[in-house]
């Protein structure tokens, strides 16, 4: 990898100055409020840009990492060496037709209430994710029923030479908050979602409910990083995790959500590695007592702090 500086340079001849930070602390720009530096954070303002940063990176063999805003993602507290590249500027949101057309940079739940405004349905599921558009495809996010592959027609994706590629929804292998999208290297820059017309009313109506249902069940005071477990065959591991009598247990400042067992929330400063330590010690207490292996939902990357 060539040096840092020569790295910046080049870097500001691919995207504006103001969008090219050094030693950007990444907890910073994350929903978890978790993560150390990354050497560059690049937020392009359009799909050419990011084109050119891809290519920069395999040319150089500059390591690259592609951060949305880590709604279901812990980053260590060593934080991410090489390029960080954040969509947070590829934010808009249209329509064509019975079709919602989101940049990956936008927010699910922005989605959610645009296609509301359009009289649209199909996306009232994702109403109270915090995640980007991008993200939600990348884990195939669902809530209450409904999933992304529900509506999905098809992405437009930078693939791992810097090409701009159309996918359709059948060729991303979406399954059970998962997708083939890390395996191909695929970054996803915008989303088109096939909804159908309903009454405003009728689309409202099922968001508040769920809005409701959130919000009196699952603890938004605090940071966190969602739902940290994924479902495990026959049980649910929220309940697994409360009849372990872990509500309330914290490491450092992470706490098992008294609100809802499937949550560990930042609740004072937490570190990365409190984190990752009570994520072990739930997975521990719950084999242990129900003989249940509890699979992460959550991502956990980046270097260890030394």
């Amino acid at each position: 990898m060539k040096s840092k500086e020569k790295i910046y340079h080049k870097l500001m001849e691919l995207v504006q100055k103001e969008n090219v930070k050094v030693d950007e602390m990444l907890k910073d720009h994350l929903y978890t409020k978790l993560g150390g530096k990354a050497d560059f954070f690049i937020t392009p303002t359009s799909y050419e840009e990011v084109q050119h940063v891809v290519k920069l990176a395999k040319e150089d063999h500059i390591p690259f990492t592609l951060l949305g805003n880590g709604s279901n993602l812990i980053i260590r507290d060593g934080g991410i060496r090489g390029i960080v590249i954040n969509l947070k500027h590829l934010n808009q949101i249209t329509c064509d037709g019975h079709s919602v057309v989101a940049q990956s940079g936008s927010r699910i739940i922005d989605a959610s209430r645009y296609a509301l405004r359009q009289n649209l349905s199909g996306l009232e599921f994702a109403c109270g994710i915090p995640g980007t558009v991008g993200g939600a495809l990348y884990m195939n996010a669902g809530a209450y029923g409904g999933e992304v592959k529900d509506v999905l027609d098809h992405a437009l994706v930078v693939d791992r030479d810097g090409n701009l590629v159309k996918r359709e929804a059948s060729e991303l292998d979406l399954d059970y908050r998962t997708s083939n999208i890390p395996e191909r290297g695929d970054i996803v820059v915008e989303a088109t979602f096939h909804l159908k017309p309903a009454s405003f009313e009728e689309i409202k109506a099922v968001m508040d409910d769920l809005t409701h249902k959130r919000e009196s069940k699952q603890p938004l005071e605090y940071p966190s990083c969602g739902s940290v477990f994924k479902r495990p065959p026959g049980y649910f591991a929220g309940k697994l995790i409360q009849d372990s009598d872990l509500q309330g247990t914290n490491i450092g400042g992470a706490e098992v959500s008294t609100k809802h067992a499937g949550f560990i929330v930042n609740k004072d400063d937490a570190t990365t590695s409190d984190y990752i330590s009570l994520i072990e010690h739930v997975q521990k207490t719950v084999r242990e007592k129900f003989g249940v292996e509890l699979e992460r939902e959550v991502r956990i990357i980046g270097d260890e702090k030394h």
